[in-house]
């Protein structure tokens, strides 16, 4: 059974940085491709940083160059270093695996944290 779970989160004010963590268990590690994404209030789930087992990142242009997403396969473990945060970053953090082989465009399996709040706030 593959869990995941999300730690990190709190109040911070405009301007300040937070580490989000993720740690999933289950399966190996090296072999999922790891997302992070938010949904704010009243709105819509939306990416915001992804890391494939190749080590390779993505953002959504919003966070780009404030956000950083790294991986360490050996803690199973992926993190969201996230700096400069501004009052429109407050959103509950999700963190995603996507569980390789890829078979007909589907992953194996995709599977979800409960969240972390993350408020930016003065």
């Amino acid at each position: 059974q593959v869990q995941v779970v999300e730690s990190g989160g709190g109040p911070v004010q405009p301007g300040g940085s937070l580490r989000l963590t993720c740690v999933v268990s289950g399966g190996v590690f090296s072999l999922y491709d790891m997302g992070w994404y938010r949904q704010a209030p009243g709105k819509q789930r939306e990416f915001v940083a992804s890391m494939r087992s190749s080590g390779s990142p993505n953002y959504v242009d919003s966070v780009k160059g404030r956000f950083t997403i790294s991986r360490d396969n050996a803690k199973n473990t992926v993190y969201l270093q996230m700096n400069t945060l501004k009052p429109e970053d407050t959103a509950v953090y999700y963190c995603n695996a996507k569980q390789y082989p890829v078979v007909h465009g589907t992953y194996k399996g995709d599977y979800w944290g409960e969240g972390t709040l993350v408020t930016v706030s003065a």
